[in-house]
């Protein structure tokens, strides 16, 4: 997040330290004045916090390693705090792309709605249907990883597969409705 923010940020990221000086356009004569501007970094020098924010994300990702309690050092948890999980437990960096992926998801049906209401092409609304399904398996993958995988919710993983082929069956359906609805705005223009 920090990343896309310190890159998609109006103020730049290089700053110039020296100006080079250049004639004016008056100053050279017309036909000898160059077409295109060569593009030059020998005056840049890189803005220090979007860096440091680069790097310093950089490194926490590289470094990051598994989030369970257990590995956590005896110092920090003390004798009175026993913190114990299963072996088939999801670290911490894991549920965070699960959790992640499902908040995108909604939000991809919810925008792929809101383009069907306001460019007027209804069968959009039908693709965000179609999403719904596959939505359906994501919630099943969540729910079986927060009980550790149990072997007694091992008919989530069937459920999810079933989804899955449901969901891609009703997103290519409601794709072909997108193709042919606009094939027929076409032939109206």
């Amino acid at each position: 997040m920090v990343n896309v923010t310190l890159l998609c940020s109006p103020k730049p990221i290089f700053k110039q330290i020296h100006t080079i000086p250049t004639l004016r356009h008056s100053e050279i004569p017309q036909k000898t004045r160059p077409r295109t501007r060569k593009l030059s970094t020998a005056g840049l020098v890189l803005n220090p916090k979007p860096t440091i924010g680069i790097v310093g994300s950089a490194l926490a990702l590289a470094l990051a390693g598994s989030a369970s309690a257990s590995e956590l050092p005896p110092l920090l948890l003390g004798t009175s705090l026993q913190l114990s999980e299963l072996a088939n437990a999801l670290s911490l960096p894991t549920w965070v792309i699960h959790v992640s992926s499902v908040v995108e998801w909604i939000t991809a049906m919810a925008l792929v709605w809101q383009y069907g209401e306001k460019s007027g092409f209804e069968s959009w609304k039908g693709l965000s249907w179609g999403m719904v399904p596959l939505l359906g398996g994501a919630f099943c993958a969540c729910t079986w990883h927060f009980f550790y995988n149990s072997e007694s919710l091992e008919v989530l993983v069937a459920l999810q597969a079933a989804l899955t082929v449901i969901g891609n069956a009703t997103m290519c359906l409601a794709a072909f409705r997108i193709c042919k609805s606009s094939d027929k705005r076409s032939q109206k223009l």
